[in-house]
This record gives structure tokens, C-alpha cells and sequence, in this order.
């Protein structure tokens, strides 16, 4: 190489800083290795300067203008090309972004999440934007980026996966440890404690590697329109349930469900058309489930007690469902009226004649007071 080659060679590698259509970017590598001595160097007030050499971080330069001399910077020695007579450092220089980066969205499912106010599961996802900040340099470059060209895209979607993986957990530990109900999760009232838990558990996934997950924002976890209707459904049956009061409207009101549930199941077809028996067996399995855990005693507890039966039989003295025939012995329900009735002394439910405790609060018959 001639003297003019190598003048204009160093002339033009006096100036050392990060080109403008790679600022955004989060880490740019310099492209030439060879950096001639007493070139000056520019790192922006949002960045940072690292220089390797051999796999090793050598040193890191703040914001400013720095001249590349030893006599300046003591570990540029380590640097200096011997068969140049010291002119020249050998050198891979890292520029990192530190400014906090905005606007980083993501999406995706939770999954299968129990709503602990009915009890229902329910497919629920999340969406929304976060801001991320690269607070260690040299971690962020030998943990995860690594000694190459490395995109954006790469870190911000790495970043991404791990945000998704501690929403997941978080969010249904929060509702099972918390019982907040979905629809005032999707509603965004819990969307600060959320938010908190979050970017508290992330920090042990991210911070290895020199970033910190800063804030969250438009952080919204949201369930299908269909569950939704279906939520608020049964919000309002169990709200109407409280005011009118008492176990037997309770009762009455889960019976009803369930049997309306079982009639528009058997109108189907069962295995035939539009749906099939498994379908139709599992709505109805739900909703005899959501009969039950509507039913509330006097003191508001969940009570398990079924529905009580509406008639005795008069042949056999059975409490049996109203219908033209006994489901127990077969023959005609022609004298329920009258036919000796039989009731708990406690809730006062219809008890067949032999029973030694009552079907719907399960109170022994033979604590009965005596008249």
C-alpha cells in the first residue's frame, strides 16, 4: 500500500461514530476492525461504545467525543497493532442504544383460564405495547446479542416471547390467588397490579442478559364477545338470585335451568344433527355444575343441595319429579293431592315416607322434635 493510499486510508477513518440510518437500531457494529491512532470517536448522549478484542470487552466509552490515544485511554494499550508501529488498534467497537425504547407490541393467548366468580373456564388473551431499556452493554452483547451483526427485530422479539410467557403465569395465578372475576379483569381494573406483578417477575428472565422490561402501556387481557355474554348471563342470574332471597328460589331456579338445559338437549337430536351427544352432554353437565354453585344457604355459603322433587306418589309414597307417571314404581300419579304427605321439620322439603334424611338439606329425620 502506498503512502497516498494509506494518508487517505486514515484520513477517512478519522471520524469514528455511528452512521444516522443505524441509530435506531439497538446495537451497531462498526464495520472495519482497523482504527487508525489519534482518530476521534463520537458516542451519542443515548449510547454507549464498547471495543473487544479477542472475545474480550477491553473498555467502554460514555457520551462525548473521545481521540483514540493510549496516553487518553489506558486500555486502547491492549488494542495497539504492533506491526503498524503503534499507528493503528485492532479492534471490533459496539455501539449500544441505552435510551429507553417505546412502543413494542405484542399479543397472544393465556389460555384456559377459570373465571372464579362462576367457576366457568374460559379462553382469555392479552395485548398491548411495552418500552424496554439496555442497562449492561457488554452483558447484552456477550449473553444474548453475540460478536456479529445483530438485527433489532431479534432482540425485540426474544423480548417479546418472554413478556407472553410471564403474562401467562401471572395473570392465572392472580386469579386463582386473588378470585378476581374475568369480567372485571377485561374491564381494566386490575390492570396497574397487573402490570406490577409482570414487570416484577420479568426481571429474573431479562436481567441476565442487560435489559430491563420499564412500563407497560394499552395493556389489555380480554376473553371472547360469546364468553363474555355468556359471563354477564350468569352474573345476572346469580345477582337476581341474592335479591329475591331464601334457598327455595335458589332451588327452584337451578332445577329450572337444568331441566330447560336438558329439554333443548334431547329437541336436538342428541347424536344426530347440529352438535352431537357429547356437546349436548357437556352443556348439560354446565349448567346442572352452574345450578349447583348457584344455590346459596341463609348465610350466602355454597350449598351443594339438590333441587327438591315436586310430588309424592300415592301408591308408593316416593318424592318423585311432577309427570302422568311415577319414576319409581310406574304407576299413575292420579292421587298426589291426596296422598300422605311427609316434610323435613328443618327446611320443610317433601320427604318420602321411609326416609331417614332429607334429600335437599340432609338433616337427620330422627332428631325431629316430638309433638
Amino acid at each position: 500500500m502506498g503512502m497516498i493510499d494509506w494518508f487517505r486510508r486514515g484520513t477517512q477513518e478519522m471520524m469514528v461514530a455511528r452512521p444516522d440510518g443505524t441509530k435506531s437500531q439497538i446495537v451497531w457494529k462498526h464495520p472495519d476492525p482497523t482504527i487508525p491512532n489519534r482518530s476521534q470517536l463520537t458516542v451519542e448522549a443515548d449510547e454507549r461504545a464498547l471495543f473487544f478484542r479477542d472475545g474480550q470487552v477491553q473498555g467502554m466509552l460514555d457520551p462525548g467525543r473521545h481521540t483514540l490515544d493510549t496516553s487518553n485511554i489506558r486500555f486502547l494499550s491492549n488494542l495497539v497493532d504492533s506491526f503498524t508501529g503503534g499507528n493503528v488498534f485492532i479492534a471490533e467497537v459496539f455501539f449500544v442504544n441505552v435510551r429507553e425504547h417505546t412502543g413494542i407490541k405484542f399479543g397472544g393467548r393465556i389460555g384456559h383460564v377459570e373465571d372464579p366468580k362462576s367457576g366457568v373456564p374460559v379462553e382469555t388473551m392479552v395485548h398491548g405495547e411495552f418500552s424496554f431499556q439496555v442497562v449492561d452493554p457488554e452483558k447484552l452483547i456477550v449473553g444474548l446479542v453475540g460478536m456479529g451483526r445483530a438485527e433489532s427485530f431479534q432482540v425485540k422479539a426474544w423480548l417479546k416471547e418472554q413478556v407472553l410467557k410471564v403474562l401467562r403465569d401471572r395473570v392465572a395465578e392472580l386469579l386463582v390467588k386473588k378470585k378476581w372475576p374475568l369480567l372485571e379483569v377485561t374491564s381494566g381494573a386490575y390492570t396497574e397490579e397487573i402490570e406490577s406483578t409482570v414487570l416484577e417477575g420479568l426481571s429474573s428472565h431479562v436481567a441476565p442478559y442487560g435489559v430491563r422490561v420499564v412500563r407497560f402501556g394499552n395493556f389489555v387481557v380480554g376473553i371472547d364477545d360469546g364468553d363474555a355474554d355468556n359471563l354477564k348471563a350468569l352474573y345476572r342470574d346469580a345477582a337476581y338470585l341474592r335479591t329475591v332471597g331464601g334457598v327455595d328460589q335458589y332451588q327452584k331456579f337451578a332445577a329450572g335451568k337444568a331441566m330447560m338445559g336438558a329439554g333443548e338437549g334431547m329437541a336436538k337430536g342428541g347424536g344426530g344433527q347440529g352438535g352431537g351427544g357429547l356437546a349436548d352432554g357437556a352443556a348439560l353437565a354446565v349448567g346442572l355444575g352452574m345450578g349447583h354453585m348457584l344455590i346459596r344457604d341463609h348465610q350466602g355459603a355454597p350449598s351443594m343441595a339438590p333441587a327438591a322433587a315436586g310430588v309424592i306418589c300415592g301408591a308408593c309414597q316416593t318424592s318423585v319429579a311432577p309427570g302422568r307417571f311415577c319414576s319409581h314404581c310406574g304407576k299413575p300419579l292420579n292421587a298426589v293431592e291426596t296422598a300422605p304427605k311427609r316434610q323435613c321439620f328443618r327446611c320443610h322439603d317433601p320427604l318420602a315416607v321411609d326416609a331417614r334424611f332429607c334429600t335437599s338439606c340432609g338433616a337427620d329425620q330422627s332428631e325431629a322434635p316430638q309433638d
